[in-house]
Protein backbone atom coordinates (compact mmCIF):
# COMPACT_ATOMS: atom_id res chain seq x y z
CA UNK A 1 0.00 0.00 0.00
CA UNK A 2 1.09 3.56 -1.11
CA UNK A 3 1.91 6.35 1.27
CA UNK A 4 -0.57 8.86 1.91
CA UNK A 5 2.55 11.66 1.24
CA UNK A 6 2.64 12.85 -2.28
CA UNK A 7 6.49 13.21 -1.89
CA UNK A 8 7.35 9.50 -0.73
CA UNK A 9 9.30 8.31 -4.01
CA UNK A 10 6.95 6.14 -6.20
CA UNK A 11 7.48 2.64 -7.35
CA UNK A 12 9.39 3.33 -10.59
CA UNK A 13 12.73 3.98 -9.14
CA UNK A 14 15.05 2.13 -10.47
CA UNK A 15 18.94 1.49 -9.57
CA UNK A 16 21.80 0.95 -11.74
CA UNK A 17 24.79 -0.92 -11.50
CA UNK A 18 28.65 0.93 -12.04
CA UNK A 19 31.62 -1.19 -11.36
CA UNK A 20 34.08 1.53 -10.46
CA UNK A 21 36.32 0.74 -7.61
CA UNK A 22 39.35 -1.61 -8.29
CA UNK A 23 40.48 -1.32 -5.53
CA UNK A 24 38.27 -0.73 -2.64
CA UNK A 25 40.65 -0.44 0.63
CA UNK A 26 43.29 1.91 -1.34
CA UNK A 27 39.80 4.09 -2.20
CA UNK A 28 38.53 3.75 1.35
CA UNK A 29 42.10 4.77 2.88
CA UNK A 30 41.92 7.65 0.55
CA UNK A 31 38.37 8.59 1.31
CA UNK A 32 38.55 8.20 4.93
CA UNK A 33 42.49 7.94 6.23
CA UNK A 34 43.86 11.33 8.46
CA UNK A 35 40.19 11.63 10.51
CA UNK A 36 40.91 11.30 14.00
CA UNK A 37 38.86 9.86 16.75
CA UNK A 38 38.34 12.76 18.74
CA UNK A 39 36.52 14.73 15.35
CA UNK A 40 34.42 11.91 14.82
CA UNK A 41 33.28 11.31 18.31
CA UNK A 42 31.57 14.54 17.97
CA UNK A 43 29.87 13.72 15.17
CA UNK A 44 27.24 11.09 16.62
CA UNK A 45 26.78 7.47 16.52
CA UNK A 46 23.70 6.75 14.04
CA UNK A 47 22.48 8.57 10.90
CA UNK A 48 19.19 10.62 10.55
CA UNK A 49 17.76 11.56 7.17
CA UNK A 50 17.77 7.94 6.11
CA UNK A 51 15.04 5.37 5.09
CA UNK A 52 15.27 2.85 7.92
CA UNK A 53 13.42 -0.64 7.28
CA UNK A 54 12.06 -1.35 11.02
CA UNK A 55 9.04 -3.61 10.56
CA UNK A 56 7.40 -6.14 8.31
CA UNK A 57 4.21 -5.19 7.08
CA UNK A 58 2.16 -7.62 7.89
CA UNK A 59 3.14 -6.91 12.16
CA UNK A 60 0.95 -4.08 11.42
CA UNK A 61 -2.59 -4.89 11.97
CA UNK A 62 -5.87 -2.67 13.51
CA UNK A 63 -3.75 -1.93 17.13
CA UNK A 64 -0.75 0.65 17.50
CA UNK A 65 2.33 -0.74 17.55
CA UNK A 66 5.25 0.36 18.97
CA UNK A 67 9.19 0.53 17.59
CA UNK A 68 12.11 1.63 18.85
CA UNK A 69 14.59 2.97 16.47
CA UNK A 70 17.89 4.31 17.55
CA UNK A 71 16.68 4.97 21.41
CA UNK A 72 13.24 6.60 20.39
CA UNK A 73 10.28 5.06 20.61
CA UNK A 74 7.89 5.37 17.95
CA UNK A 75 4.28 3.83 16.94
CA UNK A 76 2.96 2.37 13.95
CA UNK A 77 -1.00 2.69 13.33
CA UNK A 78 -3.17 2.16 10.14
CA UNK A 79 -6.12 5.29 9.68
CA UNK A 80 -9.82 4.56 8.85
CA UNK A 81 -8.58 3.73 4.95
CA UNK A 82 -5.72 1.46 6.05
CA UNK A 83 -2.91 4.15 5.51
CA UNK A 84 0.11 3.65 7.86
CA UNK A 85 1.31 6.44 10.04
CA UNK A 86 4.67 6.42 12.25
CA UNK A 87 4.54 8.98 15.18
CA UNK A 88 6.98 9.14 18.09
CA UNK A 89 5.46 7.12 20.51
CA UNK A 90 5.53 10.00 23.32
CA UNK A 91 2.45 12.39 24.49
CA UNK A 92 3.32 15.68 24.63
CA UNK A 93 1.05 16.46 27.46
CA UNK A 94 2.39 13.85 30.27
CA UNK A 95 4.56 11.40 28.44
CA UNK A 96 2.25 8.44 27.93
CA UNK A 97 2.96 5.90 25.36
CA UNK A 98 0.68 6.61 22.36
CA UNK A 99 1.24 2.65 21.53
CA UNK A 100 -0.83 1.72 24.86
CA UNK A 101 -3.36 3.62 23.37
CA UNK A 102 -6.29 3.27 20.64
CA UNK A 103 -6.92 4.08 17.08
CA UNK A 104 -9.91 6.42 16.28
CA UNK A 105 -10.65 6.77 13.10
CA UNK A 106 -8.04 8.89 11.61
CA UNK A 107 -5.95 9.45 15.22
CA UNK A 108 -4.73 7.76 17.84
CA UNK A 109 -5.65 8.01 21.66
CA UNK A 110 -3.53 8.36 24.22
CA UNK A 111 -4.20 5.90 27.25
CA UNK A 112 -3.04 8.36 30.14
CA UNK A 113 -5.72 11.47 29.27
CA UNK A 114 -7.43 10.48 26.08
CA UNK A 115 -5.94 13.16 24.02
CA UNK A 116 -6.12 12.49 20.17
CA UNK A 117 -3.31 13.02 17.50
CA UNK A 118 -3.86 12.75 13.77
CA UNK A 119 -1.65 11.70 11.12
CA UNK A 120 -0.15 15.16 10.61
CA UNK A 121 0.99 14.41 14.37
CA UNK A 122 -1.45 17.88 15.29
CA UNK A 123 -3.90 17.53 18.61
CA UNK A 124 -7.09 17.36 17.62
CA UNK A 125 -8.96 16.33 21.10
CA UNK A 126 -7.94 17.53 24.41
CA UNK A 127 -11.05 16.06 26.79
CA UNK A 128 -10.49 17.75 29.62
CA UNK A 129 -10.83 20.98 27.55
CA UNK A 130 -14.03 23.06 26.29
CA UNK A 131 -15.10 22.22 22.94
CA UNK A 132 -14.83 26.09 22.27
CA UNK A 133 -11.28 26.37 23.82
CA UNK A 134 -8.32 26.22 21.11
CA UNK A 135 -5.81 23.81 21.14
CA UNK A 136 -2.22 24.70 21.35
CA UNK A 137 0.06 24.86 19.07
CA UNK A 138 2.72 23.11 21.02
CA UNK A 139 0.53 19.91 21.55
CA UNK A 140 1.34 17.82 18.96
CA UNK A 141 4.04 15.27 18.27
CA UNK A 142 6.85 14.31 15.41
CA UNK A 143 5.41 12.44 12.82
CA UNK A 144 7.22 10.72 10.01
CA UNK A 145 7.36 9.89 6.24
CA UNK A 146 6.61 6.27 5.64
CA UNK A 147 6.32 3.49 3.19
CA UNK A 148 4.85 0.08 2.52
CA UNK A 149 7.13 -2.16 0.30
CA UNK A 150 9.17 -5.47 0.15
CA UNK A 151 8.01 -6.91 3.00
CA UNK A 152 8.92 -3.82 5.31
CA UNK A 153 7.98 -0.73 6.68
CA UNK A 154 10.22 2.15 5.72
CA UNK A 155 10.62 4.91 8.10
CA UNK A 156 12.12 8.52 7.30
CA UNK A 157 13.81 9.42 10.15
CA UNK A 158 15.37 12.87 10.25
CA UNK A 159 13.97 16.37 9.11
CA UNK A 160 14.93 16.63 5.39
CA UNK A 161 12.60 17.96 2.90
CA UNK A 162 11.27 15.53 0.06
CA UNK A 163 13.19 16.80 -2.30
CA UNK A 164 16.56 16.21 -0.40
CA UNK A 165 15.35 12.48 0.62
CA UNK A 166 17.25 9.84 -0.78
CA UNK A 167 14.72 7.28 -2.37
CA UNK A 168 13.87 4.23 -0.75
CA UNK A 169 16.61 1.88 -1.70
CA UNK A 170 15.01 -0.16 -4.72
CA UNK A 171 15.27 -4.27 -3.65
CA UNK A 172 15.87 -6.54 -6.41
CA UNK A 173 13.84 -9.67 -6.89
CA UNK A 174 11.33 -8.51 -4.25
CA UNK A 175 8.27 -6.77 -5.80
CA UNK A 176 7.72 -3.27 -4.96
CA UNK A 177 4.88 -4.13 -2.86
CA UNK A 178 3.60 -4.19 0.75
CA UNK A 179 3.65 -8.12 0.58
CA UNK A 180 6.98 -9.68 0.90
CA UNK A 181 6.82 -11.56 -2.99
CA UNK A 182 8.74 -12.40 -6.03
CA UNK A 183 7.47 -14.62 -8.57
CA UNK A 184 9.13 -18.49 -8.88
CA UNK A 185 10.28 -17.96 -4.92
CA UNK A 186 8.66 -19.81 -1.44
CA UNK A 187 8.97 -16.70 1.37
CA UNK A 188 9.44 -17.41 4.90
CA UNK A 189 10.62 -14.79 6.95
CA UNK A 190 11.43 -14.58 10.60
CA UNK A 191 13.89 -11.98 13.32
CA UNK A 192 16.84 -12.36 15.31
CA UNK A 193 18.16 -10.29 18.34
CA UNK A 194 21.62 -9.39 19.01
CA UNK A 195 23.61 -7.90 21.89
CA UNK A 196 25.00 -6.01 19.04
CA UNK A 197 25.37 -2.34 17.33
CA UNK A 198 24.05 -2.42 14.28
CA UNK A 199 26.68 -1.82 12.25
CA UNK A 200 28.97 -4.73 13.39
CA UNK A 201 25.87 -6.95 12.47
CA UNK A 202 25.33 -5.75 8.93
CA UNK A 203 29.20 -5.73 8.65
CA UNK A 204 29.30 -9.28 9.52
CA UNK A 205 26.38 -9.59 7.15
CA UNK A 206 28.35 -9.40 4.10
CA UNK A 207 31.60 -10.13 5.53
CA UNK A 208 32.44 -12.45 2.49
CA UNK A 209 36.19 -13.88 4.41
CA UNK A 210 34.31 -14.93 7.66
CA UNK A 211 32.18 -17.59 5.91
CA UNK A 212 34.39 -20.48 5.89
CA UNK A 213 35.25 -20.65 9.81
CA UNK A 214 32.13 -18.88 11.71
CA UNK A 215 30.04 -21.20 9.36
CA UNK A 216 32.32 -23.95 9.09
CA UNK A 217 30.20 -27.38 8.09
CA UNK A 218 26.87 -25.33 7.26
CA UNK A 219 28.32 -23.42 3.95
CA UNK A 220 32.00 -22.61 4.53
CA UNK A 221 35.31 -24.73 3.99
CA UNK A 222 37.88 -23.99 6.37
CA UNK A 223 40.35 -25.58 4.19
CA UNK A 224 39.63 -23.49 1.48
CA UNK A 225 39.69 -20.10 2.87
CA UNK A 226 40.79 -18.42 -0.43
CA UNK A 227 38.83 -15.79 -1.89
CA UNK A 228 39.61 -14.59 -5.53
CA UNK A 229 40.06 -11.64 -6.86
CA UNK A 230 36.36 -9.65 -6.88
CA UNK A 231 34.96 -6.45 -7.94
CA UNK A 232 32.79 -3.96 -5.83
CA UNK A 233 29.90 -2.76 -7.48
CA UNK A 234 28.30 0.11 -6.52
CA UNK A 235 24.52 0.53 -6.95
CA UNK A 236 23.37 3.89 -8.22
CA UNK A 237 19.23 4.95 -8.12
CA UNK A 238 18.18 6.63 -11.27
CA UNK A 239 18.75 10.20 -9.86
CA UNK A 240 22.69 9.55 -9.27
CA UNK A 241 22.67 8.60 -5.31
CA UNK A 242 24.65 6.05 -4.02
CA UNK A 243 22.14 3.79 -2.60
CA UNK A 244 24.22 0.48 -1.64
CA UNK A 245 27.18 -2.06 -3.08
CA UNK A 246 27.51 -5.53 -3.95
CA UNK A 247 30.26 -8.09 -4.49
CA UNK A 248 29.66 -11.65 -6.30
CA UNK A 249 32.49 -14.07 -5.12
CA UNK A 250 32.62 -18.61 -6.23
CA UNK A 251 32.93 -20.01 -3.14
CA UNK A 252 34.32 -23.76 -2.35
CA UNK A 253 31.60 -26.05 -0.39
CA UNK A 254 32.03 -28.11 2.24
CA UNK A 255 32.47 -31.68 2.05
CA UNK A 256 28.94 -33.55 1.47
CA UNK A 257 27.67 -34.67 4.74
CA UNK A 258 24.11 -36.53 5.34
CA UNK A 259 22.24 -38.20 2.71
CA UNK A 260 24.41 -36.30 0.30
CA UNK A 261 27.56 -37.35 1.06
CA UNK A 262 25.97 -41.04 -0.82
CA UNK A 263 24.07 -38.99 -3.82
CA UNK A 264 26.79 -37.23 -4.59
CA UNK A 265 29.34 -40.46 -3.56
CA UNK A 266 32.44 -39.66 -6.34
CA UNK A 267 31.65 -36.41 -7.87
CA UNK A 268 33.36 -33.36 -7.18
CA UNK A 269 31.20 -30.45 -5.81
CA UNK A 270 30.37 -27.61 -7.64
CA UNK A 271 31.81 -23.96 -6.25
CA UNK A 272 28.93 -21.74 -5.29
CA UNK A 273 27.92 -18.39 -6.92
CA UNK A 274 27.42 -16.42 -3.83
CA UNK A 275 26.66 -12.75 -3.68
CA UNK A 276 26.20 -10.32 -0.79
CA UNK A 277 25.53 -6.59 -0.97
CA UNK A 278 23.81 -3.68 1.16
CA UNK A 279 21.20 -1.27 0.48
CA UNK A 280 21.73 1.83 2.69
CA UNK A 281 21.31 2.43 5.51
CA UNK A 282 20.33 -1.38 7.03
CA UNK A 283 19.40 -4.15 4.54
CA UNK A 284 21.94 -6.77 3.42
CA UNK A 285 21.56 -9.44 0.91
CA UNK A 286 23.26 -12.76 0.71
CA UNK A 287 22.53 -14.88 -2.52
CA UNK A 288 23.64 -18.18 -2.46
CA UNK A 289 23.23 -20.42 -5.95
CA UNK A 290 23.02 -24.33 -5.35
CA UNK A 291 22.56 -26.87 -7.44
CA UNK A 292 19.06 -27.29 -6.58
CA UNK A 293 18.15 -23.35 -7.12
CA UNK A 294 18.78 -20.28 -5.43
CA UNK A 295 18.38 -18.69 -2.31
CA UNK A 296 18.32 -14.95 -1.05
CA UNK A 297 18.16 -13.41 2.77
CA UNK A 298 17.40 -9.76 2.79
CA UNK A 299 17.76 -8.72 6.50
CA UNK A 300 17.15 -5.49 7.88
CA UNK A 301 18.88 -4.34 10.86
CA UNK A 302 17.20 -2.72 13.10
CA UNK A 303 18.89 -0.36 15.16
CA UNK A 304 17.04 -0.75 18.59
CA UNK A 305 19.75 1.19 20.59
CA UNK A 306 23.74 1.79 20.29
CA UNK A 307 23.91 -2.01 21.44
CA UNK A 308 21.05 -3.89 20.53
CA UNK A 309 20.20 -4.75 17.06
CA UNK A 310 17.18 -6.56 15.35
CA UNK A 311 17.82 -8.49 12.43
CA UNK A 312 14.01 -9.02 10.07
CA UNK A 313 14.60 -11.32 8.04
CA UNK A 314 12.78 -12.48 4.67
CA UNK A 315 14.19 -15.18 2.96
CA UNK A 316 13.42 -16.40 -0.97
CA UNK A 317 13.83 -20.03 -2.36
CA UNK A 318 13.49 -21.33 -5.70
CA UNK A 319 13.74 -25.31 -4.83
CA UNK A 320 11.07 -27.41 -2.53
CA UNK A 321 8.93 -24.47 -2.80
CA UNK A 322 5.86 -26.14 -0.98
CA UNK A 323 4.81 -25.05 2.58
CA UNK A 324 5.71 -28.60 3.76
CA UNK A 325 9.51 -26.84 3.67
CA UNK A 326 8.71 -23.68 5.54
CA UNK A 327 10.04 -25.31 8.29
CA UNK A 328 13.16 -26.33 7.74
CA UNK A 329 13.94 -23.26 5.79
CA UNK A 330 13.25 -20.76 8.94
CA UNK A 331 15.23 -23.64 10.62
CA UNK A 332 18.89 -23.21 8.69
CA UNK A 333 18.31 -19.35 8.14
CA UNK A 334 18.46 -19.44 12.30
CA UNK A 335 21.36 -21.23 12.29
CA UNK A 336 22.89 -19.13 10.58
CA UNK A 337 22.36 -15.88 12.76
CA UNK A 338 23.01 -18.13 15.53
CA UNK A 339 26.76 -19.14 14.21
CA UNK A 340 27.24 -15.62 14.26
CA UNK A 341 26.02 -14.42 17.32
CA UNK A 342 28.91 -15.30 19.41
CA UNK A 343 31.56 -14.03 17.15
CA UNK A 344 29.55 -10.24 16.53
CA UNK A 345 28.72 -9.90 20.38
CA UNK A 346 32.18 -10.72 20.94
CA UNK A 347 33.47 -7.97 18.89
CA UNK A 348 35.89 -4.92 20.56
CA UNK A 349 35.16 -2.20 20.02
CA UNK A 350 31.46 -2.84 20.35
CA UNK A 351 31.22 0.68 18.05
CA UNK A 352 32.68 0.40 14.37
CA UNK A 353 35.73 2.53 14.60
CA UNK A 354 35.62 6.21 12.44
CA UNK A 355 39.42 6.30 12.56
CA UNK A 356 39.91 3.29 9.76
CA UNK A 357 43.61 2.77 10.94
CA UNK A 358 41.97 1.60 14.07
CA UNK A 359 41.06 -1.64 12.25
CA UNK A 360 43.25 -3.55 9.46
CA UNK A 361 41.66 -4.18 6.39
CA UNK A 362 42.14 -6.63 3.37
CA UNK A 363 40.59 -6.73 0.13
CA UNK A 364 37.80 -9.09 1.12
CA UNK A 365 37.04 -6.64 3.40
CA UNK A 366 34.99 -4.20 0.28
CA UNK A 367 31.92 -4.06 1.55
CA UNK A 368 32.84 -3.17 4.75
CA UNK A 369 34.85 -0.29 3.54
CA UNK A 370 32.07 0.98 0.87
CA UNK A 371 29.77 0.89 3.84
CA UNK A 372 32.33 3.02 6.00
CA UNK A 373 33.03 5.26 3.34
CA UNK A 374 29.22 6.15 2.70
CA UNK A 375 29.17 6.68 6.08
CA UNK A 376 31.32 8.87 6.40
CA UNK A 377 30.05 10.96 3.54
CA UNK A 378 26.74 10.72 5.79
CA UNK A 379 28.42 12.68 8.68
CA UNK A 380 30.57 14.63 6.84
CA UNK A 381 26.67 16.29 5.62
CA UNK A 382 25.61 16.53 9.15
CA UNK A 383 23.26 13.69 9.74
CA UNK A 384 25.14 11.93 12.71
CA UNK A 385 22.96 11.99 15.80
CA UNK A 386 23.92 10.52 19.40
CA UNK A 387 21.25 7.90 20.02
CA UNK A 388 21.75 7.54 23.94
CA UNK A 389 21.09 11.10 24.11
CA UNK A 390 17.64 11.02 22.71
CA UNK A 391 16.71 8.17 25.42
CA UNK A 392 18.25 10.50 28.30
CA UNK A 393 19.50 13.86 26.79
CA UNK A 394 21.36 15.00 29.94
CA UNK A 395 20.03 13.74 33.11
CA UNK A 396 15.80 11.03 33.74
CA UNK A 397 14.13 14.11 33.22
CA UNK A 398 15.07 15.24 29.60
CA UNK A 399 13.88 13.14 26.56
CA UNK A 400 14.60 14.80 22.72
CA UNK A 401 13.35 13.24 19.46
CA UNK A 402 15.09 12.68 16.32
CA UNK A 403 13.62 16.21 14.20
CA UNK A 404 10.74 15.48 11.85
CA UNK A 405 10.39 16.98 8.21
CA UNK A 406 7.62 19.44 9.84
CA UNK A 407 10.07 21.28 11.77
CA UNK A 408 11.66 22.37 8.50
CA UNK A 409 8.72 22.59 6.58
CA UNK A 410 6.52 25.22 9.13
CA UNK A 411 9.47 27.78 9.84
CA UNK A 412 5.81 29.37 12.31
CA UNK A 413 6.12 26.35 14.21
CA UNK A 414 9.60 26.80 15.59
CA UNK A 415 8.67 26.94 18.89
CA UNK A 416 5.45 25.01 18.64
CA UNK A 417 7.74 21.87 19.95
CA UNK A 418 7.56 20.45 23.18
CA UNK A 419 10.35 18.20 22.85
CA UNK A 420 13.38 19.40 21.50
CA UNK A 421 15.57 17.89 18.80
CA UNK A 422 18.56 15.57 19.36
CA UNK A 423 21.73 17.51 18.67
CA UNK A 424 23.52 16.59 15.26
CA UNK A 425 26.72 17.45 13.89
CA UNK A 426 24.96 20.51 11.31
CA UNK A 427 23.00 21.60 14.28
CA UNK A 428 26.31 21.94 16.19
CA UNK A 429 27.78 23.49 13.86
CA UNK A 430 25.13 26.37 12.94
CA UNK A 431 24.95 27.16 17.19
CA UNK A 432 28.67 27.57 16.69
CA UNK A 433 28.28 30.27 14.05
CA UNK A 434 26.23 32.29 16.05
CA UNK A 435 28.02 31.74 19.47
CA UNK A 436 31.01 33.38 17.00
CA UNK A 437 28.73 35.85 15.22
CA UNK A 438 27.30 37.04 18.70
CA UNK A 439 30.40 37.36 20.03
CA UNK A 440 31.74 39.42 17.36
Amino acid sequence: MASNNPALPDDTTVWRERTKVTDPVHHAVEQLDGRRPDEANKVGRMLKNQWYAVEFVSSIGAVPHKVQVMGQDLVLYRTSRGELVAHNDLCVHRGGALSGGTVHGDCIRCPYHGWEFGPDGACSKIPSTAANVPIPKKARTDTYPVVERYGFVFIFLGDAPAHERPPVPPIETLEPIAKAQAEGYAVVQGEFVWNANFERVIENAVDIAHTPFVHAGSFGNPDKPEIDDFELVELYSDDGRLIGAQTTVELDPPPASGMWKYLRKGKERPLVKTKTGLYFPNVSLLEVNLPLGQLKIFTAAVPVDEYTTISKWIMLRTFFTGKWADKNSYGRTMKIFYEDQATVEGQRPELVPFDLSAELHVKSDALQLAYRRWRSSQYDAGNGIEPHRIVTADDMRTRTVIPSPARRANPELANAWVLKEVASRMIESDRSKSNAQAKG
